[in-house]
């Protein structure tokens, strides 16, 4: 009687409920499998025990609607196991389903005469199945997907006025290996009644970005998985780039990349490519959208790519279709025309109508009247081509033009031509011309061009010649000049072309020039020509060509000494660097090291909170640089942070290479607080300069969406990168990551800035396996946080106590989730605690229990370790000492970097002895023996590597010469040996500068 009591106050408490409660509207990426409100009729699910357990029964919903529902309240009876089973559910290509459950618990305590056996929770189910032929409930084959627990319950039906709230629990379930699934529910001894179970999973629905069509798409079976969809192009548009997108587990699409453009003739209008109208045109891909016809053109149909020129108006084959249709220039004006003797200066205005254009050029035809017929004679004939136009006689720019070389006493009639780009091809347009007829004065003839030499005597030489090439009249007489080299000259004149030189000296060589004139005077002497008594003919070594040789002979003999000396300067450089630092060649395949030295005048730089800003922008654009989104050419999608999709690809900024880099972006729909706390990392970032810590390359905060652009690290995290290569390091390699981490804090620390959430997942390594510390985001979001999202929030397993209870960060806090990384790292990447809750890891932590060592892990690291750990925040070293500690671990790992149970050590190759010098005090043999190269002992020896000093030059190549040939093998002994020299180099550095006195 108390149970069936308790059943009719569950099914009044139900009907209350559905008087207040409100039908739901699902989001359109959700795809209903089942909907128990929407079933008509009975439910009919399978029970077990199918009396006295589960009972179906009806209630009205708000709308007066009767819905099915199922309650059970054997609360006086032990050991219940009452099962519920579903109708067989096809999973329709989901790959992971949500179950919404609604339903109503009554309160343990509200129920009297009830010992213990009474229970507040329920337990789901489910088993995958290929079809429908379970008949009755088979407990063994369900798994259990969690217990159900009410966030409120109810103590009686008579609440009066108090309205009650229904419970709402969702779970998802992965359903991936059957075409459907049952799911069942199971009562332990509960008061419940379940109003509603709604089974559905999430799409990517149907969208158009960028022009191509994406369609529905299912969600991925981890709530993790990104699903990449090819997407094609809607109708008249084509492929700019292959259009991707990813589907999101949320039902989200995510990262746009590629996308298609509309075909020319079309433009881009809500998502379609829609054709241009009449009167418009659309010639190049990279337009937006349609544009008006250009002046002078017309098109008279839809879907024009090029408008057509109207009558009179044309296009060149190089004109964009986006130009306006021109006209041919009329002719140049007001031609003036100045001579002298045989040249001749020609000067033009421009056309009075140049047709909308600027590419007007000039010609200049030149034609000669015939020398037989009497001026004024029409019969004309082309200038010779001997004749000079200088600069040049077609496609002058300018307005002026100089003729020379012309005849003398002739006419010559120049005209001047005008065209531009729509001159040739068109009848309207042909050339427009200005001429100028005149006639040339007298003129001094040309020069000699050939001298020949006979009757080569010990005291003379006859000498012949032609006739100028231009005589311009008639010759009078010539000229001859002679001379012996370096000596005065001595002149002859004949009316002839030849003349006989006597009373020179024998085996002498002479230099001779000829001249012509007429009645204008004197031409100019020929190009000296040599020739010795009683000798053959020479070629003058002064002239033209081998004037030439002797200059190119010249300046290759001052360029060879130029480079002699260059060579030996860098040559002197390169040695006096080598000397100062020995070490800094070792790494010529990988970047440089930073310099030794700071500059002096650097002070200390203090970390700027960017929150102090009142206007975040001014914050980000003081430390970080803004970069043009045309720069950046997103290709992958690497992961998903907190405020949006992180994404590789290529920055391209002119005048530097192209960098690989990392782009983290604000995904749309953001609030101006998530924008602020998005760009404050950036605005941290910036601030920071350090080999140890991720450089920040720039911010994109003009346009959408918002980017941080970080440098690309090759190798991801250091846990995951860890995981992947678990026991391939040696003891001192891990040390030597943790130097580099350790490296970084230090530098954070003294720049007073805590980062509070230093762990592994947020060390990012290289391809050069250099650590350095990233993700700024969580440093001062931690603080504006309500309580209840603060304990959400907080990396509980790395935080310090105080931190945890009190919110109190600090360096020392710091150097407790240090201690973690420590932890993290020498155990390959395993977590912190394991499977231990957070509330488990609290509340050990409080009574004094700290991690264990990791296998194989030494004792003086672990010790370090639990230093890290202690309670008192001031009894925990700092970077600084930590620094220290890891250095002089490098240096003597012999006694100190032991592994526990018995291993031998791994040596380093060098020990400081005082100073920055560094002495050899381990065998090459030893040192092979603790990297298990030893196999490799007589080659290394063979080939003169005795010495731990002489492996300090020893490269890939060397090794492949002297017959060590396997990759991997090369690879140890090079990671061996510049482990250790990196650690050397950057304590020297540090050293340094803690040594150095401002100037």
């Amino acid at each position: 009687q108390m149970a069936a009591s308790f059943c009719r106050t569950t099914c009044a408490f139900i009907w209350m409920f559905g008087v207040v409660s409100a039908t739901r509207v699902y989001p359109p990426n959700e795809v209903t499998l089942l909907d128990t409100r929407t079933v008509p009729g009975e439910l009919k699910w399978a029970a077990n025990p199918t009396e006295g357990g589960w009972e179906e029964v009806s209630i009205m919903d708000e709308k007066n609607i009767p819905i099915r529902t199922y309650q059970v309240c054997n609360v006086m009876e032990p050991s219940q196991s009452n099962w519920l089973r579903t109708d067989w559910i096809p999973r329709s290509g989901a790959q992971r389903v949500y179950v919404e459950i609604k339903f109503t618990l009554r309160d343990c305590n509200s129920l009297p005469g009830v010992t213990g056996t009474c229970k507040e929770t329920f337990n789901l189910y489910y088993y995958e199945s290929n079809n429908d032929r379970e008949h009755y409930i088979r407990e063994s084959n369900f798994l259990k997907i969690d217990t159900v627990a009410a966030d409120e319950s109810f103590t009686q039906v008579d609440i009066g006025d108090r309205i009650m709230k229904l419970n709402t629990e969702v779970r998802n379930v992965k359903v991936t290996t059957r075409k459907g699934f049952y799911l069942a529910f199971q009562d332990v001894g509960a008061c419940i009644a379940l109003i509603s179970v709604h089974v559905f999973y999430k799409t990517c629905p149907l969208t158009i970005r960028n022009l191509a069509t994406f369609p529905d798409t299912n969600t991925g079976a981890d709530t993790s998985s990104l699903v990449e969809v090819r997407g094609s192009c809607v109708n008249q548009s084509e492929e700019r780039e292959e259009p991707k997108m990813y589907c999101g587990a949320d039902g989200e699409w995510l990262v746009p990349i590629g996308g298609c453009v509309c075909n020319l003739g079309y433009e881009e209008n809500g998502g379609a490519c829609q054709v241009c109208k009449v009167g418009f045109y659309r010639a190049v891909s990279t337009d937006g959208a349609c544009s008006e016809c250009p002046p002078h053109s017309h098109s008279e149909k839809a879907g024009t790519t090029v408008c057509d020129c109207n009558p009179g108006y044309y296009r060149s084959e190089t004109d964009p279709a986006s130009m306006p249709c021109t006209q041919p220039p009329s002719a140049p004006q007001q031609l003036i025309s100045e001579v002298n003797e045989t040249s001749v200066v020609l000067e033009w205005s421009v056309p009075l109508r140049l047709g909308g254009r600027t590419d007007i050029r000039y010609s200049v035809d030149c034609l000669l009247g015939s020398p037989d017929r009497p001026l004024g004679a029409q019969l004309c004939l082309p200038c010779g081509p001997d004749v000079l136009f200088s600069p040049q006689q077609s496609g002058l720019g300018a307005t002026r033009v100089c003729v020379s070389e012309l005849q003398a006493h002739t006419r010559y009639t120049f005209t001047i031509g005008a065209r531009n780009g729509v001159s040739q091809g068109h009848t309207a347009g042909a050339r427009e011309s200005v001429s100028v007829t005149l006639t040339t004065n007298q003129a001094a003839p040309s020069p000699v061009m050939s001298i020949q030499a006979s009757d080569v005597t010990r005291h003379g030489v006859s000498l012949a010649w032609q006739q100028p090439d231009r005589p311009n009249g008639v010759i009078l007489e010539y000229e001859v000049k002679y001379y012996e080299k370096e000596r005065s000259y001595r002149i002859m004149k004949t009316a002839s072309r030849s003349a006989d030189i006597t009373w020179l000296n024998p085996l002498t060589v002479y230099v001779f020039h000829v001249r012509a004139r007429t009645a204008a005077g004197y031409g100019e002497f020929s190009v000296p020509f040599e020739f010795s008594t009683n000798s053959d003919p020479l070629p003058l070594i002064g002239n033209a060509a081998n004037s030439t040789l002797l200059l190119l002979s010249i300046s290759g003999g001052v360029v060879l000494l130029l480079i002699s000396t260059t060579v030996f300067i860098i040559t002197e450089r390169i040695l006096m660097r080598a000397s100062l630092h020995p070490f800094q060649f070792i790494f010529s395949n990988h970047s440089p090291p930073p310099p030794l030295l700071p500059s002096p005048s650097e002070g200390v730089r203090i970390y700027v909170d960017p929150f102090t800003y009142e206007d975040p922008d001014q914050a980000v654009h003081e430390f970080a640089k803004e970069i043009d989104a045309s720069n950046i050419h997103i290709e992958k999608v690497i992961g998903i942070g907190e405020f949006g999709e992180v994404c590789s690809g290529c920055l391209r900024l002119q005048g530097k290479r192209e960098i690989y880099v990392a782009i983290k972006s604000l995904k749309a729909g953001y609030a101006d607080k998530q924008r602020r706390n998005f760009l404050s990392e950036a605005s941290i970032m910036g601030q920071f300069d350090h080999p140890n810590i991720i450089r920040l390359e720039g911010v994109v905060t003009r346009c959408k969406p918002v980017m941080i652009i970080t440098e690309y690290m090759e190798n991801g995290s250091l846990n995951t990168f860890l995981r992947k290569h678990d026991g391939q390091f040696t003891v001192i390699q891990l040390v030597g990551m943790l130097r580099g981490i350790v490296s970084g804090m230090k530098y954070l620390s003294d720049m007073s800035y805590v980062h509070r959430d230093l762990a592994a997942r947020n060390i990012l390594v290289n391809s050069n396996l250099v650590c350095k510390v990233s993700d700024f985001g969580l440093s001062r979001v931690l603080e504006d946080e309500s309580e209840a999202a603060y304990t959400t929030r907080i990396p509980i397993r790395w935080t310090a106590p105080e931190a945890i209870a009190y919110r109190k960060f600090t360096p020392a806090s710091d150097t407790w989730s240090y201690g973690v990384v420590m932890w993290e790292v020498m155990s390959y990447g395993e977590r912190p605690y394991w499977d231990m809750s957070n509330q488990d890891v609290i509340k050990a932590i409080d009574e004094g229990y700290r991690l264990p060592p990791p296998m194989d892990c030494p004792a003086c690291l672990h010790q370090l370790m639990l230093d890290c750990w202690q309670r008192d925040r001031t009894h925990r070293p700092s970077f600084t000492q930590i620094l220290n500690i890891l250095d002089k671990l490098i240096r003597n790992p012999t006694n100190t970097l032991r592994r526990t149970g018995g291993e031998r050590p791994v040596p380093t190759l060098l020990e400081p002895v005082g100073g920055p010098e560094f002495v050899s005090v381990w065998s090459v043999e030893y040192w092979l023996q603790a990297i298990g190269m030893d196999m490799y002992r007589d080659t290394l020896t063979a080939a003169g590597y005795t010495s731990p000093d002489s492996l300090l030059t020893l490269t890939q190549q060397d090794m492949a010469s002297i017959g060590i040939v396997t990759p991997s093998h090369q690879d140890q002994i090079l990671a061996s040996v510049q482990q250790v020299l990196l650690s050397h180099m950057q304590q020297i550095q540090e050293q340094m500068q803690d040594s150095m006195v401002p100037v």
